[in-house]
């Protein structure tokens, strides 16, 4: 049994952590890697194909060829963070937001803490793990969908977690449930794909070096690089709890610089299947 650890502001986020990671250390590492969802190939319409809230960033759209590939059906969680940690794979600790419970996302991590991450990871399983490309990021958040969120032209405070505020266009009802906080991955249910909190929760970094708009963009899914000033900011995706509902939107991509780390950032991981 994982028991829920509530961390005041001040203590340690990792040294609490690795009181409840030591308890079950016997499980292995295996029990802490989020399952591998098989997402099969296909092809979509990628960016504001809904016309719904659509900005500049999102356009133009274009048809996109995904291979087949695999993603994590949750998000990186904090006490897979601390495994890292406790192997000396990882000498970052991130920052607490005054709580923590077990199944909480790792936040507080930046693009380039992303790829320590996954290279220890790598070094332990055998695998090739990665961040997901923005075109394999969409194309699962979507699962198949064109309208602004998997759950259609609104999306509940019961299906997603963000602020809360009304979604501008949609004329969606679900302002005053702003939580105020990240919450357990898993917390709602999944996309038709099999992968939770696509909408919401926090912000994941994916592969991709930011570009402002989809001229020249890659249709075959793989990773989009650039110019040294293009990836000193990398692209974030699917909003988070502190942010707007309008955010969540499957097409909505925002970028950071590489190295920032907030509250609101954590990652998921992808693996390609020969």
């Amino acid at each position: 049994m994982r028991e829920i650890l509530f961390v005041r502001s001040g203590i340690s986020l990792v040294g609490l952590l690795l009181i409840s990671f030591s308890l079950k250390a016997e499980t292995g590492l295996e029990k802490l890697l989020p399952e591998m969802v098989d997402i099969p190939a296909g092809q979509f319409e990628m960016g504001c194909v809904s016309k719904i809230d659509c900005r500049p960033r999102e356009e133009p759209v274009h048809t996109v060829t995904i291979p087949a590939f695999q993603l994590a059906s949750t998000e990186v969680t904090a006490e897979l963070w601390a495994a890292c940690v406790m192997a000396k794979g990882c000498d970052y600790i991130p920052e607490n937001n005054g709580w923590v419970e077990p199944g909480m996302p790792v936040r507080y991590v930046s693009w380039h803490d992303a790829q320590v991450f996954l290279s220890w990871l790598n070094s332990e399983t055998g695998f090739d793990y990665r961040l997901p490309t923005e075109a394999e990021w969409e194309y699962a958040a979507r699962a198949g969908t064109t309208s602004p969120f998997h759950t259609g032209i609104c999306i509940s405070p019961e299906q997603a977690n963000s602020e809360g505020n009304v979604f501008e266009l949609g004329g969606c009802d679900h302002e005053g449930h702003n939580r105020k906080r990240a919450l357990p991955v898993a917390s709602f249910e999944a996309n038709a794909f099999g992968l939770h909190d696509m909408h919401g929760n926090v912000w994941e970094w994916v592969q991709d070096c930011w570009h402002p708009s989809y001229d020249g963009a890659p249709t075959d899914g793989r990773v989009w690089t650039g110019a040294n000033s293009e990836c000193e900011r990398h692209v974030m995706r699917g909003g988070t709890w502190h942010g707007s509902v309008s955010y969540m939107r499957s097409a909505y991509r925002f970028r950071y610089p590489s190295e920032i780390r907030t509250g609101g950032l954590g990652f998921r991981l992808a693996r390609s299947v020969d």
